[in-house]
């Protein structure tokens, strides 16, 4: 029965799509080359929603219809093929997908996620839906870590479901948490999506991954906070956790401790290390406590002051006139490296070309050069005056200080308050849970850092620092004891699969869109749109309510390389920054993991969900979430400086 749904539902999505291309067709006196590059687009999503492989059916109606444009020429048609093929292959940013996808198959076979979700629900277990939460912060890590909704999703499914449904989580609740979770990794930074969009639009990706870090927090910040107020409002659809799962199991030599101190864990560590510790419990056990309790502290000072020096100090700036260099007429080049020198009172004249018949050496030049009067002595070069001028004149400029910028001192003030609420309240059993984060969420953190730092610092581009990310995935996996054959083998195959799917999408692409193109079919649309006499804001609406109703019946990967080269022509019409327009479309593309019937995630958690769990009530929990994407997009749309503030700032 739900099967009929969804095929009747495709069907009359279809049958929408071919009476309208018939509508617009019997509506225009002539049939143009533009017209049957319509019907060509109408074509290729009606062939994707019946099932046919997305990249050959790009390929196939491009080249069938090129021909048809070409007058049947099938030189022509197939040099054409070879051109848009080679041209998609020679895009170095795509070098950046196998190795970061590789990265993530890595990393999420290294077995971080089980340690993440439960040292993550234990730290938030005061938390209403404390559960749903964690898993919430669990997915936004490790994609964040990894780039793969599948993976994720799959991967929640196994380890969050289970435990929010023996906690008497809501079933809607618990899968809508793990599908939108999940699904952040289309948005947050390594993200692929983002990597095709910046190839198609030519928008650099270090800019685009720049700026969808603030704005997929932002849409996490609003998961969280839908789940808490939900957890609020009807506490039965997230019962707060037993005393019994909250607590932590603490190590023999922590209880042998002396109790004096009392729950404070460092004020009893303190009294051991006085001596006031019983025999079981060892010195440089405690030093390796006190250690713990130090790092954190320690970290926070280090991070604040070499930020300090970096946000405070102007480097000077240093000025050079540049001369220009080369032949003139008349002039001679320096030892036959064509650097000439400018002419000076009594230096050397030579004689006009026209009387020499070509370049020859003066007498005696073999030997030695005779020396003009006032000239320089043997072996010296006066340097010319623009030289001079570029030298400078006395000590070096030093490097000027100014105020550190307003968002330091607002994110520092909030690391200060969390290391403060850190050093107020810490007991053993918290202390624990941080032992937990440092074998699970700091090695992620390392690893996010290093990738995406370097890319947005414009330390290395992003293909070198995928490759550094893939050779970070090597060291966890082998910190873990999780690298073996079979891991690396398995990987190296997923990598393989998946990067050559994305690659002939990127083909199929270049070879629609060049058909597209030369049918005419994307004159005709702009024209279309430009007739219409659309303000900005109306153009962004229309443009993004697209985009939302073709995530339902689409993927993403289908609509970044169908319809993107469509929109991106138009934006420069309506004054739309290409980079901010990515960002507001991958935030909308979200839906198009959540949207039914081709909500893949929802899929993938069936797919290892218990068999009560249905796809309705998965259907159901994703619905929430879905009109938040939309919230996001507004608040993103209303306030660009979410998305473009960190751009703006690195890049000027």
């Amino acid at each position: 029965m739900k099967m009929r749904k969804e095929l009747w539902f495709g069907f009359s999505i279809m049958a929408m799509v071919v009476a309208s291309v018939i509508w617009l067709l019997l509506s225009v006196d002539t049939i143009t080359h533009g017209h049957l590059g319509l019907l060509m687009l109408s074509l290729v999503v009606v062939a994707i929603m019946l099932g046919f492989p997305t990249a050959f059916t790009l390929m196939g109606m491009g080249m069938i219809f090129t021909w048809l444009a070409y007058d049947r020429d099938t030189t022509r048609t197939l040099d054409l093929m070879v051109q848009a093929a080679y041209k998609s292959m020679a895009n170095d940013v795509l070098i950046a997908i196998p190795l970061f996808v590789f990265m993530g198959y890595l990393v999420e076979r290294a077995n971080l996620i089980e340690k993440l979700f439960k040292s993550m629900h234990l730290a938030m277990a005061r938390i209403p839906g404390s559960l749903a939460v964690a898993t919430l912060a669990t997915c936004t890590i490790f994609a964040t870590a990894t780039g793969i909704v599948g993976a994720v999703v799959t991967l929640m499914g196994l380890l969050a479901l289970p435990a929010m449904l023996r906690a008497g989580y809501s079933t809607p609740m618990a899968a809508g948490a793990i599908t939108a979770g999940g699904c952040l990794g289309i948005l947050l930074p390594p993200s692929v999506l983002l990597i095709l969009y910046g190839a198609t639009a030519g928008v650099s990706v270090v800019q685009l991954y720049a700026g969808a870090f603030f704005p997929g927090l932002m849409l996490a910040g609003l998961y969280f906070g839908y789940v808490i107020l939900m957890a609020k409002l009807k506490p039965a659809w997230a019962p707060p956790l037993s005393m019994a799962e909250r607590q932590v199991a603490l190590p023999p030599q922590t209880l042998a401790l002396p109790a004096q101190g009392g729950q404070y864990a460092p004020w009893r560590l303190l009294d051991a290390l006085k001596g006031k510790r019983n025999a079981s419990v060892s010195l440089a056990y405690v030093l390796r406590q006190l250690a713990l309790v130090v790092l954190p502290g320690l970290l926070f000072v280090l991070l604040a002051t070499s930020t300090w020096n970096a946000v405070t100090t102007v480097p000077p700036e240093e000025h050079y006139d540049i001369q220009p260099i080369g032949f003139s007429d008349g002039g001679s080049s320096s030892s036959g490296t064509g650097l000439q020198e400018p002419p000076t009172e009594g230096g050397l004249q030579e004689p006009p070309l026209q009387e020499l018949g070509g370049l020859q050496e003066p007498p005696g030049a073999e030997t030695a050069l005779a020396e003009p009067p006032g000239a320089e002595p043997a072996g010296t070069v006066a340097p010319p005056p623009a030289a001079a001028d570029a030298q400078p004149s006395g000590a070096a400029p030093a490097a000027t200080t100014q105020p550190a910028p307003t968002w330091w001192w607002i994110g520092f003030a909030l690391l200060g308050a969390a290391t403060a609420g850190f050093y107020l309240f810490l007991s053993f059993a918290r202390l624990e849970i941080f032992k937990m984060l440092l074998g699970s969420f700091f090695p992620l953190l390392v690893l996010i850092l290093a990738v995406l730092g370097s890319i947005v610092f414009g330390l290395a581009t992003p293909t070198e620092a995928a490759a550094m990310g893939a050779f970070g995935g090597f060291v966890l996996a082998a910190a873990y004891k999780r690298l073996t054959f079979n891991v690396v083998s398995e990987s190296v195959y997923l990598t393989a699969k998946t990067s050559a799917m994305v690659c002939w999408l990127f083909v199929g692409s270049a070879i629609f869109s060049a058909a597209f193109a030369l049918l005419g079919g994307q004159e005709l649309i702009e024209k279309w749109v430009l007739s219409m006499n659309l303000t900005k804001v109306e153009f962004m609406v229309l443009s993004q309510v697209v985009i939302f109703l073709l995530g339902w019946p689409l993927e993403w990967t289908e609509i970044i390389v169908i319809f993107m080269p469509i929109f991106i022509p138009l934006l420069n019409h309506f004054g739309v920054d290409p980079l901010f327009f990515g960002l507001l479309v991958a935030l909308n593309l979200q839906t198009a993991f959540l949207s039914p019937p081709v909500a893949m995630s929802a899929f993938y958690l069936k797919g290892v969900a218990p068999p009560h769990v249905t796809l309705n009530q998965i259907f159901l929990g994703m619905i929430p979430f879905m009109g938040i994407q939309i919230l996001a997009i507004v608040l993103l749309y209303l306030w660009p400086g979410i998305g473009m503030w960190l751009p703006e700032l690195l890049y000027k």
